[in-house]
């Protein structure tokens, strides 16, 4: 494929391995990365891995993702709940887009149960640790498949 899966991460994520392992468990971003990598060659997709703690770098990411990519998988952390900016550059996209969380966030805090992802997502994974990255390629994988 020609065009690359962007997989964007936002803020402190960079910190996965370390924080919260309870929650987040012990996989640090860079064993995810190695495990999108692995996900995406054997489904013959190229990935563009990236992680901020800055929104309008995410925006400027996801705008590229809407220019250059096949599609885009996004774990917006905690810009989720709280960014129409994020939202707002989702909805301009025409790529297929898909919400990871690596924790249930409907059996957490309430001002989690709100995402402002979720409008501009064809669908929302959560809850399901790394794997939920592994379960976003394939089902990008299969909507890419029917264009």
């Amino acid at each position: 494929m020609s065009s690359p899966v962007f997989i964007l991460n936002g803020p402190n994520l960079n910190l996965l391995g370390t924080r919260e392992t309870d929650i987040y468990g012990q996989a640090s971003l860079e064993d995810i990365e190695a495990l999108c990598r692995d996900t995406a060659g054997t489904l013959g997709l190229d990935i563009e891995f990236r992680q901020s703690n800055h929104e309008g770098m995410l925006v400027d990411w996801i705008q590229e993702a809407g220019r250059d990519g096949a599609a885009l998988i996004i774990n917006a952390a905690a810009y989720t709940h709280t960014s129409v900016a994020l939202l707002d550059a989702l909805k301009a996209l025409s790529v297929p887009v898909i919400e990871v969380h690596l924790s249930n966030i409907f059996a957490r805090d309430e001002f989690r149960h709100h995402s402002y992802v979720s409008p501009a997502a064809m669908g929302i994974i959560c809850g399901f640790g790394p794997k939920g990255y592994q379960l976003a390629l394939d089902a990008v994988y299969d909507s890419l498949m029917q264009l």
